[in-house]
C-alpha cells in the first residue's frame, strides 16, 4: 500500500508561508493529499515518498512530449546559455511567429504572452477595440482563465463554486473577492444551443464585441460541438460583425498540429493557444487576422508583459512544435490510437464491473465520468455525474500506480507507450472492484 507521509509533511511545512500550501488552488483538491514530485521522465513520475505513477495528469495538459524530453531540454538549456531574457528583441521571437503562422490555419499575425489567462485578456481587448463594442458572449462550462473580467462560476471536483443554470440577471463570479461589476459585460449562454446563440447574437449584435468559445468542452466532459454548430457561430459572427474567438489553450497543438480549428476546418478571427505549445515551459499566444492584430502594430491596443517572448519560452515552443511536426505529425496518430485503445478498454471494464459510466474521447484527450446517462452531450447532463465517486476512483488509482486529475480529464503524451496503456487497464480493473 502506498504511503504519502512525506507529501503530507511537506504540505504542512508549505502552509507556514505559502498561501494554501500549494502554488495553484486547483492542486489542493487531490486526495488523499496533494502530492509532491521528486522526479519525472517520459510518461512516468515519482513522488517524494518513492511512489511511481504512469502520468495522465501531465501538469494539467502542457506536457505533450512527456516529462523531461531530451530534445526540448537541450534546446532550453542552449537558449539559457545565451541569456534568459533581454528586454530586447531576439531571433527566437521571429522564428516562433513564423512557425505559428505556418502551422495554425487562422494565424496571419501573432502576439506572444505568458499564460492562457493573459492571452484571453488580450483577445478580449483586441475584440473590443476592433469592433467598438463591449459585450462578450461566453458559455456555461467553458473555462477562459481566472481574470475578473471573464471568470464565472465553474463547477467541478476541483473548483468549489456552483454554477447557475440558464441565464441570470447577475452572473455568479468564479471566486470570492471578485467584483461582480467586472462581469457586467458578459452574456452567458448554454453551449451547443443553436437557437439561443442566434437569438442572442441578432438581438444584441450592436453591443457584442466577441463570442469566445472552447471548440471542445474538455474540462466539462470532452463534449464536442454539435454538427454545424461552430459553422453556424462562424457564419453569424461574420454577418453581424462580431469577433469569433476560439480558446484553444487546451486543444491547441493537442487535437492536431493546427489545433481544433485546423481539425474541424473552422477559421475563427482569433485563436488563443497555450499549455502544450511550450511542452511544459510557460508561454501562450493570440493569433489571427492581420486586420485585428494590426491594433497592436499601431499601438492602439497595448500588449504588455516583461517576459513576453523571452528566450527560454520561445526556444521551448519552437522545439515542441518541431517535435510534433516531424514525419508529417505522425505522433498525433500514435497518441490517438493509444487513447482510443485506452478509452475502449475502460468502457469494457465498466461493463465488466457493471458500473455505469461514460468515456468521451476526441483525439489524444478524453473525459471519464460515472453517470447513469447513456450519453453526455450537454453541460446539464455532465453536472449530474457522480463527481465524488470519480474523485474516490482517482485516489484508488494512485494506489495502483496511475496519476489522474480528480475531475476526470485525461491527457496523453508522445512518451506514452502501449505497455503503459496495458498497465493502466489492469490497474483500472483492480480499482473498479473497490467502487
Amino acid at each position: 500500500m502506498n504511503t504519502y507521509e512525506m507529501s503530507i509533511s511537506r504540505l504542512q511545512a508549505a502552509k507556514e508561508h505559502l498561501a494554501g500550501g500549494v502554488a495553484s488552488s486547483l492542486r489542493a483538491s487531490m486526495k488523499p493529499t496533494p502530492l509532491y514530485a521528486e522526479s519525472a521522465k517520459g510518461a512516468h513520475i515519482r513522488d517524494v515518498d518513492g511512489n511511481e505513477y504512469i502520468d495522465y495528469l501531465l501538469a494539467y495538459g502542457p506536457l505533450i512530449l512527456g516529462h523531461a524530453h531530451d530534445g526540448l531540454t537541450e534546446n532550453v538549456i542552449q537558449a539559457m546559455r545565451n541569456g534568459y531574457t533581454f528586454g530586447l528583441q531576439h531571433d527566437g521571437e521571429i522564428k516562433l511567429a513564423n512557425l505559428l503562422a505556418e502551422v495554425l490555419p487562422c494565424a496571419e499575425k501573432v502576439a506572444l504572452s505568458g499564460s492562457g489567462t493573459e492571452a484571453v485578456m488580450l483577445a478580449l481587448r483586441l475584440s473590443r477595440a476592433f469592433t467598438g463594442k463591449t459585450k462578450i458572449v461566453r458559455f456555461h462550462g467553458h473555462y477562459h482563465g481566472w481574470s475578473d473580467s471573464i471568470f464565472t462560476s465553474f463547477p467541478s471536483s476541483d473548483m468549489s463554486q456552483k454554477a447557475s443554470t440558464g441565464e441570470a440577471a447577475k452572473i455568479p463570479p468564479g471566486t470570492f473577492g471578485q467584483s461582480e461589476n467586472s462581469l457586467e459585460d458578459i452574456i452567458i449562454l448554454p453551449w451547443n444551443d443553436p437557437k439561443a446563440l442566434e437569438e442572442t447574437l441578432r438581438k444584441h449584435c450592436h453591443e457584442i464585441a466577441a463570442v469566445i468559445t472552447e471548440p471542445v468542452m474538455c474540462n466539462s466532459g470532452c463534449i464536442q460541438p454539435l454538427p454545424g454548430y461552430l459553422e453556424q457561430m462562424r457564419k453569424l459572427t461574420e454577418e453581424l460583425h462580431i469577433v469569433m474567438i476560439m480558446d484553444e489553450v487546451i486543444t491547441g497543438f493537442r487535437l492536431s498540429l493546427g489545433g481544433a480549428h485546423g481539425r474541424f476546418g473552422i477559421l475563427p478571427d482569433l485563436v488563443i493557444i497555450g499549455k502544450a505549445m511550450g511542452g511544459g515551459i510557460a508561454i501562450s499566444a493570440v493569433a489571427g487576422k492581420a486586420e485585428i492584430m494590426k491594433l497592436v502594430d499601431d499601438g492602439k491596443v497595448s500588449h504588455l508583459g516583461t517576459l513576453n517572448g523571452n528566450c527560454v519560452s520561445t526556444a521551448a515552443a519552437i522545439a515542441t512544435i518541431t517535435q510534433l511536426s516531424a514525419n508529417n505529425g505522425a505522433v498525433y496518430n500514435q497518441m490517438e490510437e493509444l487513447f482510443v485503445e485506452l478509452a475502449e478498454g475502460i468502457r469494457l471494464l465498466l461493463g465488466k464491473h457493471r458500473i455505469p459510466g461514460i468515456v468521451n474521447q476526441i483525439g489524444p484527450v478524453f473525459h471519464m465520468m460515472f453517470t447513469d446517462a447513456l450519453e453526455v452531450n450537454d453541460f446539464d447532463t455532465f453536472n449530474k455525474r457522480d463527481s465524488a465517486k470519480y474523485t474516490h476512483f482517482a485516489e484508488l488509482m494512485l494506489e495502483e500506480g496511475v496519476l489522474l486529475r480528480p475531475n476526470g480529464l485525461w491527457y496523453i503524451s508522445t512518451a506514452h507507450q502501449k505497455s503503459d496503456i496495458e498497465a493502466t487497464l489492469h490497474a483500472i480493473d483492480r480499482a473498479l472492484i473497490h467502487l
